[in-house]
């Protein structure tokens, strides 16, 4: 691809070889407004924003499938808050956190083991993770539905992308907005490499927002990961994010001034962990873990495809 194509479809070399048909998987060849698939015969314009948007023209049916009569397996999962791995390089180099992103996630994040590592930020954005990205090593290539300033419009349903193309996928408050979560974690496990990571967030007692279709507990989170094949090691609820955090600032008193909004919420707070810690005391309440799944507003989840036997 040459520097005017670069320069138009704000990508570069790597995500264009990386690239197929939404709709067939067919490779894509460069047309004077887009892509085209010559496989299928489908076209991909650039749209006013300067976007590729490969997202499907038309449906496309999927089969799923599920093994039933089988217990989910949770006992090598704690589901207990994350705590900070060695690597805290990535916290001491950025100014301000990103949107979802807590101080414990970010040591969870695989740097880049060679040159020309490619990461797949799905559900961009705006392109606020693309700093992390980077940071770590990786070319960003980042993938929204409908967002003008992504750089590729694309479906998480149907990814247009070849099979193991990226190293590293990142997702942040994206699995609660999709239709049908398994065919996405099924898409995410096609097109990252063996022994990638894939790292995310997903909305638990959140208030319904941007046509929200599923919040996720931390058992559906492990189901979701687990059915499409990958390696789960931490789904961790927010201790920061709670429901009463997220529902007053989401639902109750939408933008509100954030001292007003704390001095409301944190009596709330205060007599629940009080209570709590006195039904402790009395054997009458479970572990902390246990009211953390019960009361946060989010969870994180750190999985990998699992590695080609050596």
């Amino acid at each position: 691809m040459d520097t005017r194509v670069r320069r138009r479809f704000r990508f570069g070399t790597q995500a264009w070889g990386q690239m197929r048909c939404s709709f067939c998987g067919g490779c894509l060849e460069e047309i004077a407004d887009g892509a085209f698939c010559g496989t299928c015969s489908s076209s991909y314009l650039i749209g006013p924003s300067g976007a590729l948007d490969l997202r499907l023209a038309r449906p496309r049916r999927v089969t799923c499938a599920f093994e039933v009569g089988r217990a989910l397996d949770t006992a090598a999962i704690n589901f207990a808050p994350l705590q900070e791995t060695a690597d805290k390089t990535l916290l001491h180099s950025l100014q301000d956190l990103p949107w979802h992103f807590s101080r414990e996630l970010l040591t969870y994040l695989p740097r880049a083991t060679s040159p020309g590592a490619i990461a797949l930020d799905l559900g961009c954005g705006a392109g606020m993770h693309r700093g992390v990205c980077e940071q770590l090593g990786y070319d960003w290539v980042g993938l929204d539905y409908n967002e003008a300033q992504a750089p590729i419009l694309g479906d998480a349903h149907a990814l247009p992308f070849a099979n193991e193309s990226f190293d590293f996928i990142l997702s942040m408050a994206v699995l609660e907005h999709l239709q049908y979560p398994p065919v996405a974690m099924n898409e995410a496990w096609r097109v990252l490499k063996p022994g990638g990571r894939f790292v995310g967030t997903v909305a638990f007692l959140e208030p319904f927002h941007g046509n929200s279709y599923y919040h996720h507990t931390h058992l559906g989170t492990l189901n979701s990961l687990r059915t499409a094949g990958f390696e789960v090691t931490h789904v961790a609820p927010s201790t920061t994010w709670t429901v009463l955090r997220a529902q007053a600032d989401m639902a109750l008193f939408p933008k509100m001034p954030g001292w007003m909004m704390t001095t409301l919420i944190t009596p709330l707070q205060v007599a629940h962990r009080l209570w709590w810690a006195i039904g402790r005391l009395l054997g009458k309440t479970r572990d902390s873990t246990g009211i953390a799944c019960r009361t946060t507003g989010m969870f994180a989840f750190v999985a990998r495809k699992p590695a080609l036997p050596a």
